[in-house]
């Protein structure tokens, strides 16, 4: 039975399988609805997302989206939980994402100055004293918390220490639910890899309520 999760369900089950820490529902919480089957890519076997566990509004889409950037600019609407890649006359490619718990939001502008295929993952010295558990640096493949891609945002030539990346865990797209990091279904940030050059500007709006 296909089962239908919308964003209350996932902000309830999102602290499962979190590195931002263990939750209540870790017990309970069944992470299988949200993947079907397996998939293969650059010699990596990854668990496939199970796109109809995903409420549609988080699905990758085209759209009307009123905006002032260059064709091509990444925007990151964090309130909302929306990425847009821009295209001309105010369309755009959106994608649903988890984005930075309470504590963890940043905006601005930044540039995308490097890519990563099954990248590697060395947690902040920020995040290894709230979870000393962690490990110093894990290689990239399916275990990885980047998942399939990463991409590095930039600013003035320092990196801001923020990705747009995969997340093992899809029912977190829609939610707050990283350390500032931008997560993506694995589909979606490969997708996003290929249309996104090195030099790409993105604009992280800010966070309001």
């Amino acid at each position: 039975m296909t089962l239908a999760i919308t964003r209350r369900t996932m902000l309830g089950g999102s602290a499962a399988l979190s590195l931002m820490g263990p939750g209540p529902a870790r017990a309970a919480f069944d992470p299988s609805p949200f993947f079907s089957g397996k998939a293969q890519d650059h010699g990596f076997t990854y668990n496939r997302s199970n796109v109809a566990a995903i409420d549609p509004v988080w699905q990758r889409q085209l759209v009307e989206h009123e905006h002032r950037e260059a064709p091509g600019t990444i925007i990151v609407d964090t309130q909302n939980h929306f990425l847009y890649v821009t295209f001309e006359n105010n369309t755009a490619l959106r994608y649903g994402v988890g984005v930075g718990l309470e504590g963890f939001k940043w905006f601005g502008r930044a540039t995308v100055a490097r890519k990563a295929i099954w990248p590697g993952w060395t947690p902040p010295p920020e995040m290894l004293k709230r979870r000393p558990d962690l490990p110093r640096h894990m290689a990239g493949g399916p275990d990885n918390p980047l998942g399939p891609r990463a991409l590095y945002l930039y600013r003035d030539g320092t990196d801001l220490g923020y990705r747009l990346h995969g997340t093992l865990e899809p029912w977190t797209i829609g939610t707050d639910a990283s350390s500032g990091c931008v997560r993506l279904l694995p589909e979606d940030v490969m997708d996003l890899y290929q249309r996104t050059p090195v030099g790409t500007a993105v604009l992280v709006l800010k966070h309001i309520r």
